[in-house]
């Protein structure tokens, strides 16, 4: 496995102890975003992206969030003890959504994330910076936006797909001119223009 591409998103309140989220590419193929980087008490560590666990309420059966402490449809007082416990005795509220299977995979990640998250710390000092955490994909990318004095940023993006694949992305422009091509056809078009 390897990690092609490390974009980091810098939080800015220093009180908090979230310092930061990630998202990694592996063999510039498949994405996994949301890590978060978290300062604990023996240094920063990397923390998976996960979901919130739910259980249903006895009486309509909704899906509850562990913490809540009534049901959000029927308004039913609802047991604070329903979570799983961990070895520790805390709650279990959380559940990861992606994690690496073995230690080795996971000290990897978090030696390229902790290495990058170091340098966009640099980065984000200096004058001009423009996160790229969340443009993947768009057409105003670090490459776009970057002026020809400071030269291209150094990324790295995934191999664009062959025209014809059966899953090929088409560009944004073109879908939203084939959804205005099919809203043509529809129903009382026109008849408030």
């Amino acid at each position: 496995m390897n990690i092609t591409e490390v974009r980091i998103k810098v939080c800015s309140n220093s009180q908090e102890r979230l310092l930061g989220f990630c998202s990694i590419t592996i063999d510039n193929s498949f994405v996994v975003r949301d890590l978060k980087i978290i300062s604990g008490d023996s240094g920063a560590f990397v923390a998976m992206p996960s979901r919130k666990l739910c259980d249903r309420c006895g009486k309509c059966g909704y899906k509850n969030h562990l913490r809540a402490n009534f049901c959000c449809q029927c308004g039913r007082k609802l047991e604070n003890s329903r979570a799983e416990q961990h070895d520790n005795g805390r709650a279990k509220l959380f559940a990861d959504i992606a994690h690496p299977i073995n230690s080795n995979c996971r000290e990897l990640i978090q030696q390229m994330v902790l290495e990058a998250f170091d340098r966009e710390l640099v980065l984000s000092q200096e004058h001009g910076y423009i996160c790229s955490y969340d443009d993947y994909g768009e057409e105003n990318s670090r490459d776009a936006e970057s002026s020809d004095d400071e030269g291209p940023a150094k990324r790295i993006d995934a191999p664009e797909q062959t025209p014809g694949a059966p899953h090929a992305a088409k560009p944004r422009a073109e879908q939203r001119q084939k959804s205005q091509e099919t809203r043509s056809d529809e129903f009382g078009v026109g008849i408030f223009s």
